[in-house]
């Protein structure tokens, strides 16, 4: 695989140091064996989520220059609604702070208590917010999504076959909702075919069951489709996110991913005049008012370039191309991933190099913590870890996969970077057998993987 050059120049540099292995070993036990414990002066090559750490372009510095803070009505504001019309085709948005708040926001507008939800793979915090508004979630992911050695085009795909069952079996009246998550984050950063889309959408209908997209990596996703998908060979990007986005009711978006800012969100309405107005309700006590949604002007200007500057396929062929690159040099190695690369990470199958580690000594989690003690690089689990526990028995879930997940900030790391990486897990290769597994000491209710506390099993 050769390495494709960065379609950009870099203007600005962050120096970053490497602390001594005794520095690392001090700093991990520090943190209680939780890597968002650690500082971030304390980490070489941070890969702990693609998640508002990207570096932004000289157009989205400038026009945070121009960011008009106005507390109503501000220029940002609309530049951001004229954005998602052109984009996504959808007739209103509404900004948040991040994802997270979308779905704090939409979820009970949608949701009523008891109701399953249904997702291709719910992350983390989508899994958190659909409990909190107290329905139930439940993942029907493609079966190939399972086999991490196997080549598919689109893992991360829904089971629309299930779907189908599920809905027959349970009635509509017990789904509440149907979110398609493009690229499929805890598959594997998978994507999701157009004809899977509008499969899950025609379900959706016959049942009468809203259908939204969680649409963080949206433009990525429609660059697979391009590459993979043959009816859609020669159309843009911009005519496949359209067509993506038309099989959907509304959209929660994480803005920090592939729209390329720091801090920002989206909530989109096709053309649901009661659904705007209780998304509007909602903001104003949730995230202020609705033409800040919790942002300043200046975070609107940026996020208003950066879902242009998101779609560019020059720069998707070079982001999706980093991803590659490393996966090349890692089956080089030897080393296990989920096949193909996702486009904004590289998923390690901490299962298969760890075999010895059981599921509730998390594995991936012990991969992530010696990828910090070897080489200062932290990355995070997705995994049983992440899972958390069963909320009717208090007992450890088993996850069907056990990732470490290497997320690539987007205009960040070069290819010396992504080299050094595999030289670090190429060492921890040679002495996988030798790693033990990580037991909790003490962990929160919900979302235990930011905060829990850990210990070494001997």
């Amino acid at each position: 695989m050769r390495y494709i050059p960065e379609p950009y120049r870099i203007k600005m540099v962050e120096p970053i140091r490497m602390l001594t292995r005794p520095e690392r070993e001090k700093r991990l036990e520090e943190a209680r064996y939780n890597v968002f414990n650690i500082r971030s002066d304390d980490v070489y090559i941070d890969l702990l989520t693609d998640s508002g750490t990207g570096a932004m372009s000289d157009r989205q510095w400038a026009g945070m220059l121009m960011g008009d803070e106005a507390y109503a009505g501000a220029r940002g504001y609309f530049k951001v609604q004229d954005a998602v019309k052109e984009i996504f085709g959808y007739a209103f948005a509404q900004p948040v702070h991040q994802g997270r708040a979308a779905e704090q926001v939409l979820f009970p507008s949608l949701i009523k208590p008891g109701q399953v939800v249904i997702s291709n793979t719910h992350f983390d915090t989508t899994r958190a917010h659909v409990e909190l508004a107290g329905g139930r979630p439940m993942d029907l992911v493609s079966p190939e999504a399972t086999d991490t050695l196997h080549f598919a085009p689109f893992k991360g795909n829904m089971d629309v076959v299930a779907l189908e069952q599920l809905l027959a079996e349970k009635g509509a009246e017990s789904v509440g909702l149907i979110i398609m998550t493009i690229t499929n984050n805890s598959a594997g950063g998978q994507p999701v075919s157009i004809e899977n889309i509008r499969a899950t959408r025609a379900i959706a209908d016959r049942y009468g069951v809203t259908m939204i997209l969680d649409a963080a990596r949206f433009a990525e996703n429609a660059w697979f489709i391009k590459q993979r998908e043959p009816e859609f060979k020669d159309s843009s990007i911009r005519d496949i996110i359209l067509e993506t986005f038309r099989n959907a009711d509304a959209f929660t978006m994480s803005a920090k991913k592939d729209a390329i800012v720091n801090m920002g969100g989206l909530i989109g309405v096709r053309d649901n005049p009661s659904l705007v107005e209780k998304v509007k309700k909602l903001t104003v006590p949730y995230e202020g008012f609705i033409t800040y949604g919790g942002l300043a002007g200046r975070d609107l200007e940026a996020l208003a370039i950066g879902l242009y500057e998101g779609i560019e396929e020059n720069w998707l062929k070079f982001r999706v191309g980093q991803m590659e690159y490393l996966g090349a040099r890692l089956q080089e190695a030897g080393i296990p991933f989920q096949s193909p690369v996702g486009g904004h990470a590289v998923f390690l199958d901490a299962k298969a190099l760890l075999p010895h580690i059981p599921y509730n000594l998390f594995p991936a989690q012990a991969l992530t913590l010696e990828l910090y003690l070897e080489g200062g690089i932290r990355a995070c689990d997705i995994g049983s870890f992440m899972l958390g526990n069963d909320p009717a028995t208090g007992k450890q879930l088993e996850s069907t996969f056990e990732f470490c997940r290497l997320a690539i900030p987007r205009r960040v790391y070069t290819q010396a970077h992504l080299d050094y990486i595999v030289d670090v897990l190429t060492d921890i290769k040679a002495r996988a057998g030798t790693l033990g597994g990580y037991r909790i000491t003490w962990e929160p209710p919900v979302l235990r993987h930011f905060t829990a506390h850990l210990e070494p099993v001997c």
